[in-house]
């Protein structure tokens, strides 16, 4: 399966905003490999701003380690929007 840094390192020459056309071709340009190409080739046909825009259409969470119980305490805390090393400030 694709991981989401996979996908950001094949399209790390791209210019956006760009098609799901460009971002194939780039990533067949870049020499991806199989499930890398798969899974951009699902695309929806849209324009995308960014390749987090493009790993998170083609399904690709950014953190797969974080489980859905952690992703439901992060969502619960009250600092959610305060990185980690600032919340003791």
């Amino acid at each position: 399966m694709a991981s989401y840094a996979d996908v950001l390192q094949y399209l790390s020459s791209l210019d956006y905003p760009a098609e799901k056309d460009d971002v194939v071709r780039e990533a067949e340009r870049e020499g991806a490999p199989p499930d890398v190409l798969k899974a951009l080739r699902a695309l929806p046909p849209l324009d995308y701003a960014n390749g987090t825009e493009v790993a998170r259409s083609a399904g690709i969470e950014a953190a797969p380690e974080v489980g859905p119980a952690q992703r439901a305490a992060q969502a619960r805390d009250r600092h959610n929007r305060v990185s980690q090393h600032l919340r003791g400030i």
